[in-house]
């Protein structure tokens, strides 16, 4: 999905008041001790959904928006995850993330008069996909079944299912038998 967002309108309005909630949610997670599912709680209520008892996700975990980030089950999500999802981020079945991954469903338009306004492009990785440490993923970008995107890749273009991404920007390095 593609959409645009403007400063000063009653919708960028909304978000800033999501933002401010969650922004304490995600201090209170990162500053202090929690079970594994003190943390799926707290990623709940960040979200405004439920986090699957299957799903682990270590800490620091770090969004700038919350709501628009949905995570399938079984999902392992390492520390230092940065997830840019007010234009919508979707995590499949059986997803893993690695450390340091940013993932980025939002950017900033081209035009200097217009630059602080917003694209929205939904990101999707589906299920049974890896990302590896370090990994930087672009808006709009699908990464498609079974796909790995090595370590330090940014992801700018659709990943094929199957394959393995590797490089700045991410190429296809090899294929994935079944």
């Amino acid at each position: 999905m593609e959409s645009k967002m403007d400063l000063g309108t009653a919708a960028y309005s909304q978000v800033d008041e999501v933002v401010k909630t969650n922004q304490r949610l995600l201090q209170q997670l990162n500053t202090q001790e929690h079970s594994v599912a003190e943390i799926r709680q707290l990623v709940s209520q960040i979200t405004n959904e439920r986090i699957d008892d299957s799903t682990e996700i270590r800490l620091p975990f770090r969004t700038d928006f919350g709501r628009n980030l949905h995570i399938g089950k079984d999902v392992f999500i390492n520390s230092g995850a940065m997830f840019v999802d007010l234009g919508g981020i979707y995590l499949g079945d059986h997803v893993l993330i690695g450390p340091n991954v940013t993932i980025a469903s939002v950017s900033h338009r081209m035009e200097p008069q217009e630059r602080r306004h917003l694209n929205l492009k939904s990101v999707y990785i589906h299920q049974n996909a890896w990302l590896g440490a370090n990994v930087t993923v672009t808006p709009g970008v699908v990464i498609g079944e079974n796909a790995v995107v090595a370590a330090g890749a940014v992801v700018t273009r659709n990943v094929p299912k199957n394959t393995v991404v590797a490089g700045v920007p991410a190429r296809v390095v090899k294929k994935i038998r079944d």
